[in-house]
C-alpha cells in the first residue's frame, strides 16, 4: 500500500489542529479545558514561572478563558486526570490501567535501594506517616540526608516518595502550589480504572496514544516508544510485525510530506481530516470558537508538542531551542522565549517575564522571521494576542519596550488597553 502524500502546509495545519491550536482555540472554560487535555492526549507539566507555567500556557494557547486554577481542579478536585512520569505529564484517568502495567515493571528497578542502603526502614516510615496523617508532601517528613547526590530529592524519604510513585503505589493527592501532595493510589484512584492492563493491550494502547498525541509520527520512533512505556526490550522485527498487522488491519495509514523522505503514522480516523486539509477546507469539529489564529496570534509554550524538541524545524523551518538551562553568555534567543503563531506559521518569538510585583508583563525582545510581513494586520493580531495572554496573567499592563520595530511598538502602546 502506498503512503498517503500531502503537502507540507497540509501536515503543518493537521498537527496543529490535532493539538486544537488552528484554526483557533475551539474549547472554553474549565469544561473546555478538560476536553482539550482530552484532545491532545497528555499536557507536559513544568514548574518555572518566569512568565506562567508551561502546561499553563499550553491550556492557554487552546482555551478560551482559561485560567491556571482549571487545570488543578479537574485534576485532583474532579479526579479527571493524573500526573504521572519522569516526562512528567498531565494523562486522562482512563489512562491509568495502561499505565499501572508500566509501574509495576518499574518495582522491579532499585532506585531506592542505590541510594537508601536502610530502604525498606524509609518505605514503611513513609508508609506508617501516610496511614497515620494522611496526604502529605516531601516537606512534612524528617528523613535523614541522601549522602549520595539524586534528582528526586535530598532526604531519603525524598526519594523514597518519588519512586513510590513511579511504581504506583503512590499518586499526586493534590500539589501545593507546585510541590507534591502524596497519599496511597487506592485513596484517590476511580475504582473502575484500579486494575492493572495486560501486556496485550497496553502494547496496543501505547501505539495508538503515541501517534495520536503528535499526530503524524515517524514510523522509526515507534520502537523507542514502547521501549519506555512497557519497561522491555523490542526486536526490530517484532516491532515491524506488529506495526505490519496495524496497518493491514487498518488502524494506521503511513504518510509522507512533500519534499521528504520519512515515513510517517497517522490514525486511519485521521484520514478524513487529511483529506479534508488537502482541499483548503477546515475539517469537522475545528472550527473555532472565537477568533482564528490570522485575527489574534497565539504564543506557544517553549514545552509545546508541536514545537519542542526540533519539531519546530521540520513542520515550520523554525529553528527554536528552549535556553532556560544555557548558561546566559550562551543563550542566542533568552531565557524563556516563546514562538508566536499567525495562521497556520511560526513567524516570530519573544523573551518576556511576568513581575508580580507589580503585574507588569515585560516584553524583553522580540525577533521576527526573516520572510514575514510586518504590516497593520500582523500589529492588530498581536495586540490581540497580547492582551488576551495578560489577561491571563491578571496583568495590569504590558510593557512593550523590549520591541525594537518602532511601528510596531508604537500600534501596540497605543492599542493594548487592559
Amino acid at each position: 500500500m502506498q503512503p498517503i502524500n500531502i503537502s507540507q502546509q497540509t501536515a503543518r495545519r493537521f498537527v496543529l489542529g490535532k493539538q486544537g491550536l488552528w484554526p483557533g482555540r475551539r474549547w472554553k472554560g474549565k469544561t473546555g479545558t478538560a476536553e482539550a487535555i482530552r484532545a491532545c492526549e497528555a499536557v507536559q507539566l513544568d514548574p518555572p514561572t518566569m512568565i506562567a507555567r508551561s502546561h499553563d500556557i499550553v491550556l492557554h494557547s487552546r482555551v478560551i478563558n482559561y485560567q491556571p486554577e482549571y487545570l488543578y481542579q479537574a485534576a485532583y478536585a474532579d479526579r479527571e486526570f493524573f500526573d504521572y512520569g519522569g516526562w512528567l505529564a498531565m494523562y486522562p484517568m482512563a489512562d491509568l490501567p495502561y499505565w499501572r502495567f508500566h509501574q509495576e515493571r518499574r518495582l522491579q528497578a532499585e532506585y531506592v535501594k542505590y541510594f537508601v542502603p536502610k530502604h525498606q526502614e524509609v518505605l514503611e516510615q513513609v508508609r506508617a506517616e501516610l496511614r497515620k496523617n494522611g496526604p502529605m508532601g516531601n516537606r512534612d517528613f524528617d528523613g535523614q540526608r541522601l549522602k549520595l547526590h539524586s534528582y528526586r530529592g535530598r532526604k531519603e524519604t525524598a526519594v523514597a516518595l518519588f519512586d513510590m510513585w513511579l511504581c504506583g503505589e503512590l499518586m499526586i493527592h493534590h500539589r501545593d502550589r507546585f510541590e507534591r501532595v502524596y497519599d496511597f493510589r487506592e485513596n484517590i484512584a476511580p475504582q473502575k480504572y484500579d486494575y492493572v492492563a495486560t501486556e496485550e493491550e497496553t502494547i496496543d494502547f501505547f501505539a495508538r496514544k503515541a501517534v495520536a498525541f503528535v499526530g503524524l509520527k515517524r514510523e522509526g520512533t515507534m520502537k523507542a516508544e514502547w521501549q519506555y512505556s512497557i519497561q522491555r526490550d523490542f526486536s526490530k522485527a517484532e516491532v515491524e510485525k506488529r506495526l505490519g498487522a496495524w496497518k493491514e488491519s487498518g488502524r494506521f495509514e503511513q504518510v509522507q510530506i512533500e519534499g521528504g523522505r520519512d515515513v510517517y503514522l497517522v490514525l486511519s480516523e485521521d484520514v478524513a481530516a487529511l483529506e479534508s486539509l488537502e482541499k483548503g477546507k477546515i475539517p469537522k469539529g475545528w472550527n473555532p470558537k472565537e477568533t482564528n489564529t490570522l485575527e489574534e496570534m497565539t504564543f506557544l509554550s517553549p514545552l509545546d508538542i508541536v514545537s519542542a524538541r526540533k519539531r519546530a524545524k521540520k513542520l515550520f523551518d523554525f529553528e527554536y531551542i528552549w535556553e532556560v538551562y544555557t548558561p546566559a553568555s550562551k543563550r542566542r534567543w533568552g531565557y524563556y522565549v516563546l514562538p508566536v503563531l499567525y495562521g497556520d506559521d511560526l513567524v516570530a518569538r519573544f523573551d518576556a517575564k511576568f513581575d508580580r510585583a507589580t503585574n507588569i508583563f515585560h516584553i524583553l525582545s522580540f525577533w521576527l522571521e526573516e520572510d514575514t510581513t510586518l504590516d497593520s494586520a500582523f500589529a492588530d493580531a498581536f495586540a490581540k494576542g497580547l492582551i488576551r495572554f495578560a489577561k491571563m496573567l491578571n496583568a495590569k499592563k504590558v510593557d512593550v519596550s523590549g520591541i525594537k520595530q518602532a511601528k510596531l511598538k508604537a500600534h501596540l502602546k497605543q492599542t493594548i488597553k487592559l
